[in-house]
Formats: C-alpha cells, structure tokens, sequence
C-alpha cells in the first residue's frame, strides 16, 4: 500500500501578526457599518500570524490582476523547486525517481501548469504525467493525497510528488468591503508544501481507504468571484456549520475500512478555522486536543489553503507521541462544499530500495516516435 511519507513547508519571511491585522482593519474601514463584527471575526480566527510574499505595504496595493498573476509565477519559481528537493530527500528519491507530479494552487493561473517548468527545469523524466488541479481550494491537498494513493495503487512500483503552492496575500482585494471578505484579509496565508507518496517503501501514513463527498446544494458557500481586478473571495456565512454535514460521511468511510473515527490515534485535519475543528470535534466525538497540529497550522501560519493538510502531517512527523500503527485520518475541505479524506496507518520503517516505475513499457511506448 502507498506511504505519505515526510513533507516540506517554506513559508514567506514577511510576517503580520494578528494585532497588527486588526489595526490595518480598524485605519482601512474605520466607515465601515460592520467594522466591529469584523474584527470580532478576525480576532476569534485564532490565527496569530501570518506569512506573506510581499512586505504589508506592497501586499496592501493593487498594480493589477495582469502584474500580481505575474508575481505569482515569480514566486512560485523562486521558491517551489527547493521545497520540492526537500521533499524528495525526506523520501528518499530523486528527480528521476518520480512518476507523476500533482500540482495544486487556487491562488494563481498559469498555462501550461507550473509542472512543465519543472519539468524542464529540474530534470524531471519528460514521461512524469502531470495533474494540475486548480479548482478545490482548500480541499485541493486532500484530493492530490487521494489521487496519489490511487496512482501508486494502479502502479504498484510508481512515486508520486504533491506540490501545493499558495500565495493567497495576492488576492487580496483592496476595494472589496463584504464582511466575507474582510474575515479572509485575517484568515489567509501563503505557503508552499511539497510531499511525495511511495508505493513501495517510505516512512508516514499507509494509505488503506480514500473517500470524497458533495455537501448538495452549497457551490456558492465558498467561492471565486473572478472580475477585472482577480479573485474576490466570497464565504457564507453558514460555512462554519458544515461539519453537521460532512462528519457522517466521514465517520461512513471510516467504519467502511472496520475502524470507529471516534477512536484513531492522529487527526491530520484541513484548518479552516477553529469553528470548524470544534464542530468537526464535536461531531466525530473525540477531544478538542485530537487536532493540536491542526490548530498550531492555523495559529502560526493562518488558513494556507491547500497546503494545510501537509503542514499539518509535518508536525506530526515533528510529534514524538506519533508512533508505529497509530491509526490515522486525513481529511481536507473546500469549496463545494466538497471533502477529501483518507485513512492511513503510521509506519516508520528504512526505506526499500527505490524502484522506478515510469509506467514500464506503456510510458515507454508513449515516448517511442510514432512510426
């Protein structure tokens, strides 16, 4: 079965705190009608700082969706490859060694994806597959998890690389005053996180089962308003509430593979904001404590999108309480309102030797001139 094995996080040097977030909301909007909600909402985010590319006073103007789509690219190839050969290292692999690269990013558009720049750039095998996803938001990590495992269950000798690349400060949208929007100006930070999934060998969760599921109804919950000036981010105010929702199916997927989700050993758990892990606490019936990692993500680097998930597992391999056989839940959530969960079992073990999967004869007929 597949192995998750040891991610990297870089996280930008400008940092803001949360004071500081608040006083940028009281100068900005002191007009506002619901100024005082929304610093209510922002200081209960739990958030303590966050981490953005540009210094505040850049981050705070706007040159223009064409220029900031730019600085995305940037900064995406400035910081991404190092955290990519940091994830190959903690897994034991090279360049050569990868199969298929998933990329995930909601917070910059690029076309071809950021995959076939790393492909030319740092020497990937010019058969790896890429799989861009670009439309989950948030939910985004624990898809590239889920799609991984089932590569590597198809492949049985493949690896996987996951790189989720967020610069949310680049959305930031200074004209737009929706409370919605206020809230995501002190929840959102930027982060880049890489991890690989091995289908032989490797140390951190074994993946046994994966699941997704579609909150019905609820597309508009979270969202892109996308306009001149780039991505308006639009949360409903019912969003907090949607553990009622998807707690069932989670606790379905769980049972479905023998265990309680009461009753697991780790809780690697998309960080959305600390309603969420209360409610979601709540309903699968385990102690506000199970998601410790979750809400040292959220405190120390905000809402990082889809980066979370693997931010969060970094801390649990950083864990010395994490241990082999420990029983293990991943789950990540987004606009959809949509889930992606998995559940896993901890082992630590030597890495086997690497085993190269290039799709064997298949890749390489690919690649054969057609005759």
């Amino acid at each position: 079965m597949p192995v998750l094995c040891r991610p990297a996080v870089h996280v930008p040097e400008n940092v803001i705190t949360q004071a500081e977030t608040l006083e940028l909301c009281r100068r900005l909007h002191s007009d506002h009608p619901q100024l005082n909600l929304a610093l209510r909402l922002i200081a209960n985010t739990g958030v303590q700082e966050r981490h953005l590319v540009q210094p505040i006073d850049e981050t705070l103007t706007h040159p223009g969706f064409h220029a900031r789509n730019d600085m995305y690219e940037q900064h995406a190839k400035k910081i991404v490859p190092a955290v990519i050969r940091e994830a190959l290292r903690n897994a034991s692999l090279d360049v050569d060694d990868i199969d298929l690269i998933i990329y995930v990013s909601c917070t910059g558009f690029m076309m071809p994806s950021l995959t076939a720049w790393l492909i030319n750039t740092m020497g990937f095998g010019l058969g790896t597959t890429q799989l861009p996803i670009a439309q989950m938001g948030c939910a985004a990590g624990g898809a590239a998890i889920n799609r991984a495992a089932e590569y590597c269950q198809v492949y049985p000798q493949a690896n996987v690389l996951i790189v989720a690349c967020e610069f949310c400060s680049l959305s930031y949208q200074p004209t737009d005053t929706a409370l919605g929007n206020l809230l995501s100006n002190g929840l959102f930070g930027d982060a880049v996180a890489a991890t690989v999934m091995r289908a032989q060998g490797g140390s951190g969760i074994r993946v046994h089962r994966s699941g997704s599921y579609l909150m019905p109804g609820t597309e508009s919950w979270i969202s892109y308003e996308v306009r001149d000036t780039g991505f308006h981010f639009r949360l409903d105010k019912r969003v907090p509430r949607t553990m009622e929702g998807l707690a069932p199916p989670l606790r379905r997927m769980v049972a479905d593979h023998g265990w309680d989700a009461s009753e697991l050993d780790l809780y690697i758990v998309h960080a959305g904001g600390p309603r969420i892990l209360d409610d979601l606490a709540k309903y699968l019936n385990v102690p506000a404590g199970a998601f410790a990692h979750s809400r040292a993500t959220l405190s120390s680097y905000g809402n990082i999108a889809s980066a979370v998930v693997l931010d969060v597992l970094r801390r649990a391999f950083d864990d010395p309480a994490t241990t082999d056989g420990d029983k293990c839940l991943v789950a990540g959530f987004g606009p959809g309102i949509t889930a992606e969960f998995c559940v896993g079992t901890w082992v630590t073990q030597t890495p086997d030797p690497v085993f190269r999967a290039r799709a064997d004869q298949q890749r390489a007929r690919m690649l054969d001139p057609i005759p």
